[in-house]
């Protein structure tokens, strides 16, 4: 093998031991890829090479769940995270397993259908920072108030792509192995860099993850989808995704998603129904005359600026996801929408006054049972109607006021307060500056 193993292995040692700063610990992005997952394999086989009583530094195997990922790639991450989980707790090493999820007010489809945000596009990707850079950065930057620092590992590899290579370089230092990231305190080590595509594909192959079995579901994914994967996005230098990869199955930033289609082809048919959603909202977002407010929420009108999707724009969205996952569930168990979600999605509705449709009678028409959300929702809309009519001469209060709300009602439906005052104390110090700049 080209590849010098040994050599990397000695340099990630080296990192581990000698480090100046012991107490940093590391933390791994693991996408579930190709890179990432050859990124852990090399580290966690140069643990083996170093005494027990030296295992002193916290690792960290970090991976992000955007709840929109491709769901046959999510059955297969986690069943490989458990594994790493298991075997590492086997082994005695210092590595825990976190996924990092958004927060559920910034989920997919919180935004879209309760607050009628358009599809993405490249030129509004609104959903990396919501989805994937800021659920990460919190994790991140809770290690290193903890220790005061932290290492991020990362798979990236210049071959992968001249954006990346373009990255590493802008960002290195020669002689040196960690480069500065735009956290305080925290460094960046690729270790893979300067390893090619093919010698990640030929260490793979020949070497079994040291957490048990083997890489042929990794290889077979890849062949079925023809794709690459999605990196973990930890800043926006970091490259999203590329234009054939693992990621969101929601995507419309990429004009066709050539994994998704590739694994239909490939015997995953009951797919089929996700391509078909994801295709509609391209069409909602490239046709805003038919599917979007011509008025912003700010109440401009502008000739060239459309505003969020109609009411019945995301009533259509919703019921063709339910409709989906209605059949999907038989088959694979998935859900592709949460009662959380559904229960903030409805808030918002009445939040905009929307009241002629309601989303538990959506659900109970596709399923035909009884999704219960009355008491909620005559709260909701009783809510709603008094704060308008107690702000009738300050109507600019009523956006701070309701956003408050939506921040208590987020935090009562995930059963966990924590946080609240902080978000609560930033949100008035940003209506406070609103109100200076007018």
């Amino acid at each position: 093998m080209a590849l010098n193993i040994q050599f990397l292995e000695n340099e990630i040692i080296d990192q581990y031991l000698y480090d100046e700063h012991l107490t940093r610990p590391w933390i791994i992005g693991f996408s579930g890829g190709k890179d990432s997952t050859m990124l852990l394999q090399v580290v966690w086989n140069a643990l083996k090479r170093i005494e027990p009583a030296l295992l002193t530094r916290q690792i960290y195997v970090v991976c992000n769940d955007t709840l929109v990922e491709n769901p046959r790639i999510v059955k297969f991450i986690n069943r490989t995270l458990k594994k790493i989980q298991e075997e590492a707790n086997l082994n005695g090493f210092p590595i825990l397993v976190a996924q990092t999820t958004p927060r559920l007010d910034d989920t997919f489809w919180v935004r879209l259908i309760g607050l009628g945000y358009p599809a993405p596009n490249r030129f509004y990707r609104w959903c990396t920072e919501r989805l994937k850079i800021n659920p990460t950065t919190k994790l991140i930057t809770e290690k290193i108030s903890e220790n005061g620092a932290a290492i991020l590992l990362l798979g990236t590899r210049s071959d992968e792509s001249s954006n990346r290579a373009k990255s590493l370089k802008r960002f290195e230092i020669r002689g040196v192995r960690l480069r500065k990231h735009q956290l305080p305190n925290a460094h960046v080590y690729a270790p893979l860099k300067d390893v090619t595509t093919n010698e990640l594909w030929q260490y793979l192959n020949q070497v079994p993850p040291p957490w048990g079995g083997s890489h042929k579901e990794l290889v077979t994914l890849y062949r079925n989808a023809n794709s690459g994967d999605c990196p973990l996005v930890i800043d926006t230098s970091t490259p999203s995704c590329g234009h054939s990869r693992f990621g969101c199955w929601t995507c419309t930033v990429v004009n066709k998603d050539k994994s998704m289609e590739g694994l239909i082809e490939n015997g995953e048919e009951w797919m089929q129904p996700l391509a078909d959603i994801r295709n509609f909202l391209i069409e909602t977002r490239d046709n805003p005359e038919i599917w979007r407010e011509k008025k912003r929420r700010n109440g401009d009108i502008s000739e060239n600026l459309w505003g969020p999707y109609k009411f019945e724009t995301r009533v259509e969205i919703l019921r063709r996801i339910l409709l989906a996952q209605k059949e999907i569930r038989k088959t694979e168990g998935i859900d592709l929408i949460t009662h959380q979600e559904m229960v903030l999605i409805q808030y918002h509705w009445f939040r905009d006054c929307f009241f002629k449709t309601k989303v538990s009678d959506i659900y109970n028409q596709i399923f035909k049972v009884q999704f219960d959300m009355s008491k909620q929702e005559e709260k909701f809309q009783q809510e709603s109607e008094l704060l308008k009519k107690s702000c009738t001469t300050e109507p600019k209060d009523v956006a701070f006021i309701q956003d408050l709300l939506a921040l208590q009602k987020t935090k009562t439906l995930m059963i966990r307060k924590r946080g609240l005052q902080s978000d609560i104390e930033n949100r008035l110090d940003q209506y406070i500056d609103e109100l200076k700049e007018n």
